[in-house]
């Protein structure tokens, strides 16, 4: 979603038609050429009606694709990139991340034409003016194209967070790492669904419901470092493994753990994990 007035931008978005939006730190901008979509391109020639995703996280912004059926290409300064299409699981396989620049997204109509959208990144906080803008020249390390990334409203990153929560607090990774039914509880507790988590403790037919299905999302969090060729072949996807793997490449970081002071993050996670009955 667009910026709050109480939250300054982390990201600034300007439109062909010379619109500019701000993106709080933890908001996300949904663009195409739809009704439907946050931010609509009319002059988006090429764009689906949900076209893409812009994300401002901690540390610059995320851009990804989230059409099954069109192309939507990254561009600046000697790269143009096509960015990955969504899965079938709805969620991104990739996508591009600036930490601080600017960066013309759209379609490759949109690029050639000379009518992206252009998403900027200052880096200082939510000063905008000509000093940053002329301070946005790009070095090598300063977007990446990310080999998974999880959305954070989803119960897969909350499950993923909770698996590498020990290791992130323990760099040196002496702590043991908690099993299917202590991330279930885990889940429950950080988000404060406290009366689930008494249920979770007295029922045991909801804890093993619930734990089954922490068991399907680390089942798919195996399946995407295995597709994404995140390790060899012939290494083992132990529980340390992938937790190293997510850690290493940077899909979950210390930096996340601040999520879990986030109330609202908190409260959408609960609704995730309660609601639908687990």
């Amino acid at each position: 979603m667009a910026s709050q007035p109480s939250k300054p931008a982390a990201a600034r978005v300007t439109t062909p038609s010379g619109l500019v939006l701000g993106i709080p730190e933890g908001g996300r901008l949904v663009f195409g050429r739809g009704p439907d979509a946050d931010l609509t391109i009319a002059a988006g020639r090429g764009l689906s009606r949900r076209a893409g995703v812009i994300s401002a996280v901690a540390g610059g912004a995320w851009i990804a694709n989230i059409s099954r059926t069109h192309a939507l290409y990254a561009e600046g300064d000697g790269y143009r990139i096509r960015l990955p299409r969504m899965e079938q699981e709805d969620e991104p396989s990739g996508g591009w991340f600036v930490h601080t620049g600017t960066v013309l997204v759209g379609s490759r109509a949109m690029l050639d034409e000379g009518r992206p959208l252009e998403v900027m990144v200052s880096g200082c906080g939510d000063r905008w003016d000509e000093s940053t803008d002329a301070a946005m020249a790009r070095t090598d390390d300063e977007a990446t194209l990310l080999p998974l990334y999880l959305d954070p409203t989803t119960k897969l990153f909350l499950v993923a967070l909770m698996w590498c929560r020990p290791w992130l607090l323990d760099p040196a990774a002496a702590t043991p790492l908690p099993r299917t039914p202590e991330i279930a509880r885990d889940a429950l507790q950080v988000t404060g669904a406290y009366h689930e988590l008494e249920r979770c403790d007295s029922d045991t037919a909801f804890r093993d419901r619930l734990s089954a299905r922490v068991a399907e999302h680390i089942k798919v969090l195996r399946h995407k470092i295995t597709d994404r060729g995140l390790v060899r072949p012939d290494v083992r996807l132990s529980d340390e493994v992938v937790v190293r793997v997510l850690i290493e490449h940077g899909i979950i970081t210390a930096a996340d753990l601040g999520r879990l002071n986030d109330p609202a993050w908190c409260s959408r996670q609960e609704d995730l994990w309660w609601s639908q009955d687990a």
